[in-house]
């Protein structure tokens, strides 16, 4: 017999939200299961039965915003720390970018469960996405995520002369962090302090962390894509929505 799993942990399986949204979903009668409406937490359907979601789910799912950031210094991606401010506080309609062409009108409620969707550490710039869909959260950090993330590495090599060859090949794939082997990587030099990073995972400064392996320090950080949205003319500390157009 197939095992039963939580009615919140299948409908985010399926991509149709994050956990949380199901929980709230269920909570307010929206979730059918084979048809009829389930609204008991916790409750468990087999991966065979059909769900469906009423139609006041889906208006407040196309209602939630996500942004494209070009995060500058000094900024921190989630919540405050140490005295510095989280990337959400440069989401005002002040910085909206001038040319953004997104239908949407900016509103302060926009800013509620407004949460970024991966992480740039503090000393990094360029995207960041912050969202309230949980499905594009889930796309872009869910531990099975493809989606690939774009960095521009300004470096210097610590010894003299030149970076290895073997310590490049080092850099695409052989490393371990935190005891654990890092998947493949692109690395290759843009220009002779510059290297591009694409990357499918993230971890805790993980470019940093690398380069430090093989010698390098980092001058400069900046992440340029992710997925096919890229950073384009997007000035540091300004941000646009993300167009109905644009999939990651």
């Amino acid at each position: 017999m197939t095992e039963l799993v939580r009615l919140s942990k299948r409908m985010s399986e399926l991509g149709l939200c994050s956990r949380r949204e199901a929980d709230e979903w269920i909570e307010r009668g929206w979730v059918r299961v084979d048809g009829v409406i389930v609204s008991e937490l916790g409750s468990k359907v087999l991966p065979g039965q059909r769900i469906t979601v009423e139609r006041q789910a889906s208006a407040q799912q196309a209602r939630r915003v996500t942004v494209l950031l070009n995060k500058p210094v000094g900024f921190v991606s989630g919540q405050a720390e140490d005295g510095y401010k989280p990337a959400v506080t440069l989401i005002n309609a002040d910085t909206r970018w001038k040319e953004d062409k997104a239908p949407q009108q900016f509103h302060p409620s926009q800013l509620r469960s407004l949460v970024p969707a991966g992480r740039l550490d503090i000393d990094s710039v360029g995207l960041l996405v912050l969202t309230q869909d949980g499905r594009i959260a889930r796309q872009l950090i869910g531990e099975d995520t493809l989606v690939e993330k774009e960095y521009l590495v300004r470096v210097q090599y610590g010894k003299p002369g030149k970076l290895p060859d073997a310590n490049l090949k080092l850099l695409n794939h052989g490393l371990s962090l935190d005891g654990k082997k890092l998947l493949p990587a692109k690395v290759r030099w843009q220009n002779e302090d510059q290297l591009s990073f694409i990357l499918r995972e993230g971890k805790k400064r993980q470019i940093r962390r690398m380069c430090e392996a093989v010698g390098l320090k980092v001058l400069g950080l900046k992440r340029v894509r992710i997925g096919r949205v890229t950073l384009g003319d997007l000035p540091v500390g300004q941000w646009r929505y993300l167009r109905p157009d644009e999939k990651f």
